[in-house]
């Protein structure tokens, strides 16, 4: 019974982590064709490239501990992802407002990792592992996204 419990916790922590993952490349999906400004398209699929890495490892994980269907956001939260996005960007599409929109949405992702992390402790070292490396790439994409706020 104690190994069903550990992989529902597992599970859930592992869900926790790839739902975070999945919405910010969907946030980079949904806003690329926006942007004009050729450098932050750069920066923005830079770090697309390296959130899909991150998945990536996710799903491994699962396939590893036999967890089946990963569950991404669900069809409402990504509506609402993206109509949030797209009311936000009908009247402004400056660079500017949309590294905003970017960092906030990163700012969110850092704090869900930490509060992942809070709720999830001792569950697994190696998904603690990945959320190490999902927070430090969204704290790095956080420095990156700064100056295109000047």
């Amino acid at each position: 019974m104690e190994t069903q419990v550990n992989k529902e916790l597992l599970t859930e922590y592992l869900n926790a982590i790839y739902q975070n993952i999945k919405t910010a490349i969907q946030s980079i999906e949904d806003i690329i064709p926006k942007i004009k400004n050729d450098e932050l398209k750069r920066e923005l699929a830079s770090e697309e490239d390296k959130y899909l890495l991150l998945e990536k490892e996710c799903e491994l994980l699962a396939k590893a501990e036999k967890i089946e269907g990963l569950k991404d956001n669900n069809w409402f939260e990504k509506a609402k992802l993206w109509g949030s996005i797209n009311m936000s960007t009908m009247t402004d599409k400056t660079t500017r407002h949309i590294a905003e929109l970017m960092l906030l949405g990163t700012f969110m992702g850092v704090l869900t990792c930490y509060k992942d992390k809070a709720d999830h402790k001792g569950i697994s070292i190696e998904l603690d592992e990945i959320l190490d490396k999902l927070t430090e790439l969204e704290r790095n994409n956080i420095d990156n996204l700064l100056p295109f706020m000047i």
